[in-house]
């Protein structure tokens, strides 16, 4: 269900991402953006009972300083700081 208010959403995305890109913050995408957002959604038990104009408005609320948190966070899970396979 989330991939089809991705579709209906896009707009608004690809706003969020021309505002951020005017910021400065080139790396950023539409995908990025969305799966911020989506973490955001779960961590606050929000996924479920979503209407359109809600989804909009959050998506355009969305900070710079709380995307660059979530891209930091995601880059500490994303790496295994710990593993024992060493060259």
């Amino acid at each position: 269900m989330m991939e089809e208010w991705k579709k209906e959403v896009f707009p608004a995305l690809e706003s969020k991402l021309d505002e951020f890109h005017l910021l400065g913050y080139n790396g950023a995408t539409t995908d990025e953006i969305w799966e911020c957002l989506l973490a955001r959604k779960k961590r606050n038990n929000d996924l479920e009972d979503i209407q359109l104009h809600k989804l909009v408005n959050e998506i355009m609320r969305l900070s710079t300083n709380e995307y660059m948190n979530w891209l930091t966070i995601h880059a500490y899970k994303g790496t295994d700081m710990f593993s024992k396979e060493e060259a």
